[in-house]
């Protein structure tokens, strides 16, 4: 007798418990990224053109880049450059890998030392969500949305690309009324 009553009790636990973990009925869809990322023409020199505010990036005041180049172990070396407060240029070097097949628009990336890079928690979600046809523009962010970052080749973004960039990532149901303009020059 005891068991039939600890059964749907147990039922209805799990089921609470399921429903907990279930995304509320208004939350986003999960974030998508481009299809194809072709990581050659990818490397090179970016210019960050907007970002989410971050603690990471909080010292730099403008005049930020990000370089990113393939290494002979099929990883990536990425470095973050951005001038500070004091007129002083800040360098992060960091290394980056792909996540799944070779032409996967999800990387991870680390700027932990080396030493480090056993550990999960070093390495932090690099999702290219949008870029155009010619790799001139480019939006990276992650799972959660908490991260999000506009890049370009050059320093300056005509106008209408950047708002159809914008309104692309509004659509994704990134929250671009954070987005806040990097001074380049």
């Amino acid at each position: 007798m005891k068991k039939s009553a600890i059964a749907p009790l147990l039922m209805v636990i799990s089921l609470n418990a399921s429903s907990a973990d279930a995304p509320p009925a208004d939350a986003p869809k999960p974030l998508a990224t481009i299809a194809v990322l072709d990581v050659p023409r990818y490397m090179g020199t970016w210019y960050e053109i907007a970002k989410f505010p971050n603690r990471f990036q909080k010292k730099c005041v403008g005049f930020t880049t990000a370089k990113y180049s393939a290494l002979a172990d099929g990883t990536l070396q990425v470095v973050n450059r951005c001038r500070i407060a004091n007129g002083e240029t800040e360098e992060a070097i960091g290394a980056a890998r792909q996540v799944g097949g070779a032409d996967s628009p999800r990387l991870k990336v680390r700027f932990a030392p080396t030493i480090l890079s056993f550990l999960p928690m070093v390495w932090g979600d690099y999702w290219v969500v949008d870029l155009d046809p010619g790799y001139q523009l480019a939006a990276v962010s992650e799972a959660k949305r908490e991260y999000l970052w506009i890049l370009s080749r050059s320093p300056k973004v005509d106008t209408a690309s950047y708002a159809a960039l914008v309104a692309s990532l509004a659509r994704q149901g990134l929250d671009v009324s954070r987005l806040v303009p990097t001074k380049q020059e």
